[in-house]
């Protein structure tokens, strides 16, 4: 009888936190009708719960002042806004505040993704003719678009917009070469949710998470190699479920690691589903593109 008195007493200590344990996407409803795509997890280390953070832009970073009372988790964001969350049934759900205005989110438990590795593949395609934007389409307003072919490169002259595929993926292996100019910054987003990181700044302006080849914010790319500004530079993917690995110019730099959750500028939460390829292009211009093809799981 004691030790059931003290496994009960156990439970509702740890029940402030424990409904709010595993990994959560999030869709945000914006005041304009649009949606954004943000991402929480939380996990329990040394008996304590620990809580990460992916707004819909930057990175992923720990929530130190984050706090559960009264069923709900309350969270610091910055100087000026705050995240409180409560579970209803399978979700949790809740506001951003920032001053009298409040943005309504609502969570769901990420899927886990866990499949197999293909038996075999198709043969790659093309995603880029080499001719004009066949297969792609600028996002947002196109008026900002500055995607062109130049010389049968994909190019984009100068920062503009963004720029993705029409057709949507699900598990595959992606082919593509890139050349970039001094201080760019782009990045290749996978299934339009996780972005791989393509950047020429100096070494010291960001951690290696957030430099060259790593999925931004979430893992860096090991070894790091150097950058090669002004010339071109292979990179070959492949995502499974959340398995990935990352070859850069032949040299394994993430090597089958799995992909905790979406990066900042996802275009969606919704990490079952398919998605586009979308190569940033509203950061800096310069940046070019040729050889992208893609294979999927064979039937």
């Amino acid at each position: 009888m004691r030790f059931a008195l003290f496994l009960f007493a156990a439970t509702l200590s740890a029940a402030p936190h424990t409904a709010f344990l595993g990994r959560w996407n999030f869709t945000m409803t914006m005041p304009n009708g649009g949606t954004r795509a943000m991402w929480l997890g939380v996990k329990e280390v040394a008996g304590a719960p620990e809580v990460w953070y992916q707004p819909t832009g930057g990175n992923v970073y720990q929530v130190k002042a984050a706090s559960f009372e009264g069923g709900k988790l309350s969270m610091k964001l910055g100087q000026n806004a705050t995240l409180e969350l409560e579970p209803k049934g399978d979700t949790l759900a809740g506001s951003i505040k920032r001053g009298e205005m409040a943005v309504p989110v609502t969570g769901v438990r990420a899927p886990e993704l866990k499949r197999p590795m293909p038996k075999q593949w198709s043969k790659p395609e093309p995603l880029f003719n080499g001719k004009d934007l066949t297969g792609w389409e600028p996002m947002g307003n196109p008026a900002n678009n500055q995607w062109t072919v130049v010389d049968g490169l994909l190019t984009n002259k100068e920062k503009g917009a963004n720029l993705r595929t029409t057709r949507k993926f699900d598990d595959f292996k992606l082919h593509f070469e890139v050349k970039y100019p001094e201080h760019t910054n782009s990045g290749f987003y996978l299934r339009g949710r996780y972005e791989i990181q393509l950047e020429s700044e100096p070494a010291g302006n960001a951690p290696p998470e957030r430099r060259m080849a790593s999925i931004y914010g979430r893992i860096a790319p090991k070894p790091e190699l150097p950058l090669k500004t002004g010339e071109w530079e292979t990179f070959d993917v492949t995502l499974v479920g959340r398995t990935l690995t990352v070859v850069r110019n032949g040299v394994t730099v993430i090597d089958k690691q799995e992909l905790e959750g979406i990066t900042g500028g996802a275009i969606d939460a919704n990490e079952s589903g398919p998605g586009p390829f979308y190569i940033q292009g509203d950061h800096a211009g310069g940046v070019q593109f040729r050889n992208i093809t893609v294979s999927v799981p064979a039937k």
